[in-house]
């Protein structure tokens, strides 16, 4: 496995195409890759995170390598690093029960549910931000770890949604809903495999539109200790 970071120019007309709209971004990404289709190994994940007016980047994780030379010409920077890809492998055989990690991962929290004039069940998104956190946490043990307690909250778990949103885009001339929402917090892992998995094969749903990359990096001392 593979993970690229790329940084995206949002002030360019092709940046802001592929912004708008998690289909167009989803082509561009796989359009990077002689074959995206999974693997044994894993998927095809990506992800766009923002940091403030400027700082927009993308990170993608692959079984295989890509080459962005199409994506840098749209939306990229002349001026930088075009993108960078590292091995994944190396993190992911390091994982070991009780380590624990910051994390981050944006996803697409739904439940089953049927309004008054549709015949069967459908995804609907969770509008509150308790409603977010909770559909991660009734997951977390089947991913691979738990969530600790927060020094911040007294008995809230450590996790918080950092930033949310409405996406709208069309799709073979239909028009797509999905909701998003970033966690950001400190894991503890408590099945090193379950954790490998969720880290290549993604985690929810919508993962061709931006969601289900997590990924992680070491803790700051404080919440280490």
């Amino acid at each position: 496995m593979f993970l690229t970071k790329m940084q995206i120019n949002p002030q360019r007309r092709g940046a802001r195409r592929l912004l708008s709209s998690p289909q167009a971004m989803h082509a561009a990404v796989l359009a990077g890759f002689a074959d995206a289709r999974p693997t044994e190994e894993g998927r095809v994940l990506w992800r766009v995170d923002t940091y403030g007016t400027h700082r927009v980047l993308l990170f993608i994780a692959s079984p295989d390598k890509p080459d962005l030379t199409h994506l840098v010409k749209q939306a990229g920077w002349s001026t930088t690093e075009a993108w960078r890809t590292g091995s994944y492998d190396n993190l992911l055989e390091s994982l070991r029960t009780g380590q624990r990690w910051q994390f981050r991962l944006t996803a697409n929290p739904v439940r089953s549910g049927r309004r008054d004039t549709w015949t069967e069940t459908k995804p609907l998104g969770h509008v509150t931000v308790r409603q977010q956190q909770q559909w991660l946490l009734d997951r977390v043990e089947r991913l691979g770890f738990q969530i600790p307690a927060s020094r911040v909250g007294e008995g809230e778990a450590d996790v918080a949604v950092v930033d949310r949103a409405i996406r709208r885009f069309n799709r073979n001339g239909s028009r797509v809903t999905i909701s998003t929402a970033t966690f950001e917090g400190h894991l503890e892992i408590s099945d090193a495999a379950a954790l490998r998995r969720s880290l290549t094969f993604g985690i929810g749903r919508a993962k061709s539109y931006g969601c289900g990359l997590l990924t992680l990096a070491k803790p700051t001392k404080d919440a280490a200790t």
